[in-house]
Order: C-alpha cells, then sequence, then structure tokens
C-alpha cells in the first residue's frame, strides 16, 4: 500500500507541476495570437490579387506584370505591399505550387522592406475543415494528390496500374487516373485524412498565423466583406477569433456564417441606392475611406476595368475578376499608390 501511495503521490506532482505549464503555454499561444500586426500606415503602394483558385500560371504572369517578382520568381517589389485577399485553393491543379511561392515571397519580401498579405479566404477554412470534400469539384484531382503522402500516393497508383493491367486497360484510358483519384475524393475516408494531415501540418498552420482582415492606410482588405455588425468589431478581435476558430478552441461562427467575413456578398450585390447609407456607416465604424473585397465574382462583366470593379462611387473595390482558368482567366491586379486606384488587367501595356 506504501508503494502505491508513493506512485500516487508522484503522478499527482507531475500533474500538478505540468498543468499550469500547459495553461501558461495556452495563454502565451493566444497571446502570440494576438500580437499579429493588421494595420500599416504610409505604405507607398498596394498590389491586391483576388482569387486564384489553383491557378499558379495566371498568379505568376499577374506578379511578373505588376513589378512585385522578376523572371526567376524572385520578390522584385522592393517595399510593396502584396495583398492576397485568399481563396488560393480549390476548382483548379495548383494551390500548392502558389502557397510555396507565397511562403517563400513572404520571407523575401520582408528582407527587402515590404510585405506579402496572404489573407484567409473561405475555400482555405474548408480545406483546414475537411469540408471542401463535400462540395463535388472543389477538390480537384491534381490539388487532391498534390496533398498526399508520397509513399501513400505511389502505393495507390501502383494499386490502380495493378487493376488496369488485369483487365487489360490502359491506365490512362477515358483520363482513368483522374477518375480513380476523384473516386477516392469522394468516397475514401482514409485518404481524405491522409490529405487534411499533410495539408494541415505544413499549410494550415501556417494559413492559421495570417489575418482575415487588415488596414494598410485608409483601406480595408478582406476576403467576402466586413457586415455591418462586424463593423463595430476592432480588427484584431475578428482576427484572433478566426484563429482560434480555426484552431478548434472557439465554436465555428466567423469562419462559417453567411454574414461572416468570409462569406458575406452584400457590398457585391445590394443595389448600389439602397445599400449606401449602410456602406457609410460600415466605413465610419471601421475608420476607413474604402474596402477592397474579392469572394464574389464580377457575374457576366468579363472586361477588366476601373468601371467594373469599384461599387459606392470607388469606396467598394472588387477584385475577384475570375482569374483562375476555371471562371476564364481574366487577370487583374488592383494598385493602390498614393490614394489612386489603379486596375491592371490583361492586354494592359503595363
Amino acid at each position: 500500500m506504501k508503494v502505491l501511495d508513493t506512485i500516487g503521490k508522484k503522478r499527482k506532482n507531475v500533474f500538478d507541476y505540468i498543468l499550469p505549464v500547459l495553461f501558461l503555454l495556452f495563454i502565451f499561444t493566444q497571446l502570440c495570437s494576438a500580437s499579429i500586426k493588421c494595420v500599416w500606415s504610409g505604405v507607398a503602394k498596394i498590389v491586391a490579387v483576388g482569387d486564384i483558385h489553383g491557378d499558379y500560371k495566371n498568379f505568376v504572369i499577374i506578379l511578373k506584370r505588376t513589378g512585385i517578382i522578376d523572371e526567376n520568381l524572385n520578390w522584385a517589389g522592393g517595399k510593396i505591399h502584396l495583398v492576397q485577399t485568399g481563396d488560393v485553393m480549390d476548382r483548379g491543379p495548383d494551390a500548392r505550387k502558389v502557397f510555396d511561392l507565397l511562403m517563400r515571397l513572404e520571407k523575401e519580401a520582408e528582407k527587402a522592406g515590404g510585405m506579402v498579405h496572404a489573407l484567409i479566404g473561405n475555400h482555405e477554412f474548408l480545406n483546414i475543415a475537411g469540408i471542401s470534400f463535400d462540395y463535388p469539384g472543389y477538390v480537384t484531382p491534381e490539388q487532391f494528390v498534390s496533398f498526399l503522402p508520397d509513399k501513400y500516393r505511389e502505393k495507390k497508383e501502383q494499386e490502380f496500374n495493378e487493376k488496369a493491367s488485369e483487365k487489360n486497360h490502359s491506365s490512362n484510358e477515358n483520363n482513368g487516373l483522374n477518375k480513380y483519384w476523384t473516386q477516392l475524393i469522394r468516397n475514401d475516408r482514409g485518404a481524405r485524412q491522409k490529405y487534411k494531415d499533410v495539408f494541415n501540418n505544413k499549410y494550415g498552420k501556417w494559413i492559421r498565423k495570417h489575418n482575415t482582415v487588415i488596414k494598410i492606410n485608409d483601406t480595408i482588405f478582406v476576403h467576402g466583406g466586413i457586415s455591418k455588425t462586424y463593423s463595430t468589431w476592432k480588427l484584431n478581435d475578428i482576427n484572433m477569433r478566426v484563429r482560434m476558430e480555426l484552431k478548434g478552441l472557439k465554436p465555428l461562427k466567423l469562419v462559417y456564417e453567411g454574414g461572416g467575413p468570409l462569406w458575406f456578398r452584400d457590398l457585391a450585390r445590394k443595389d448600389e441606392n439602397v445599400y449606401k447609407q449602410d456602406v457609410d456607416s460600415i466605413l465610419t465604424n471601421l475608420k476607413s475611406k474604402f474596402m477592397v473585397i474579392a469572394h464574389t465574382p464580377m457575374a457576366g462583366r468579363i472586361v477588366v476595368s476601373k468601371e467594373n470593379m469599384d461599387r459606392f462611387q470607388g469606396r467598394i473595390w472588387i477584385i475577384d475578376t475570375g482569374i483562375s482558368d476555371y471562371f476564364g482567366g481574366h487577370l487583374s491586379a488592383l494598385i493602390i499608390e498614393n490614394d489612386n486606384f489603379i486596375v491592371w488587367g490583361e492586354g494592359d501595356e503595363n
């Protein structure tokens, strides 16, 4: 009995030590999250790019033609602030390549005195949570394969090739391998979990360290938009709440509801005459003059132009022009220099 009492006391002492340490670690983590900067002033030039949806090729073209990167894909923007407003993922093939590029440019820009702001979009949330699988066509076979562990991918490809050989079918017949991956996306929970683990271990962790909404000079940048309700929140509180939800530390609210900053569409869709007072209130609450949003493609407006991208007398700017080939490949960027808003679009001489 004395031995058992001694063991029990030792265990109690260990827990008495561990629990306070874990609590302090939790508090430290939250303080670090809270301290992530989300407001900048005195920035001379900003380049904002909307939804990429896995189109690495078009994203690189935009970055080159706006002077953000050179021919070797290295940072050439000096002190420019590049804002990518989220939705790097889904519908296209090369999300991982876009993430890798952004992660590298983020470090290079900081050394040059510039910044890369990779904001969180609804498709980043959907993949972190594993919900994107439930929407057919969101996770493409190419994107799916790119986030699988190499050994697991090779094993599955071998299984497919062996079955195709048994049936005397070519592994490329009727795009068979892509169909095979599509079936795994839809039906194989184990394969989904492998994807989710790889994605979250590196890219999800990186995404969760970023902001949902930022303010540079007098302009707010956010993926979907800020509603009147959330315009009364401090930007830091919005960002911290989203990070905590993505970490599973808070119930899903801001990242999932239609009125949250990842999904809100009223600024892009509401009648300008009817909604003007709300826009005035939103921007006044945010202590800003302008807001740049993405998320809502410019339906039916193919031409990339200033007239098609600004609303409410240039106070709201929509930069989701359908950059990905999935949406037509309408390349664009919004350049803000000394409070002048300039639209760069495919075919410009810039």
